[in-house]
């Protein structure tokens, strides 16, 4: 934050204040470089616990995003609509104490008369993940396809 505001604050033809950023610099370089051999520590001997990430990737209704879209995408609603329906679905599964997948169809067509049974198709969490496959996304090939990028430039 030093740095910035050295930055944002200096005139535009004076450069004897770029002589104050030097101590922000080295600082975050230091910092960066005990973060990175924490981390280095702890990723090389780790043991994830799948089952327990399972449940806290599906936890917390994640995939109210994929239902808003799918709204969009297969009922033509609008954004904002698609908003509105997927607020009150996620209202009343916190309401029963569930999650979005656990709704019955027929009361989520009791908010939207228009949900189908596709709905079910992507509110799992490996669906949503699945479905991001732009460059650099949570789908599997992607996330193997920057894999192999890296190991490249790295290796």
């Amino acid at each position: 934050m030093a740095l910035f505001t050295v930055m944002k604050g200096l005139p535009l033809a004076y450069s004897k204040d770029m002589q104050e950023d030097k101590e922000q610099v080295f600082d975050a370089a230091d910092s960066l470089m005990l973060a990175l051999a924490a981390m280095t520590g702890m990723v090389s001997d780790m043991n994830a616990n799948r089952a327990n990430l399972a449940a806290a990737a599906g936890s917390g209704f994640s995939t109210a995003t994929d239902l808003a879209d799918w709204l969009v995408r297969e009922l033509n609603l609008p954004f904002r609509d698609a908003h509105h329906v997927t607020g009150a679905l996620v209202a009343l599964a916190e309401k029963k104490g569930c999650d979005l997948a656990d709704l019955p169809l027929a009361e989520m067509q009791g908010v939207n008369g228009e949900i189908t049974a596709g709905v079910f198709d992507v509110l799992t969490v490996e669906a949503s993940v699945a479905s991001r496959q732009s460059y650099g996304g949570t789908a599997p090939v992607r996330v193997r396809e920057q894999i192999a990028r890296w190991r490249g430039l790295l290796g």
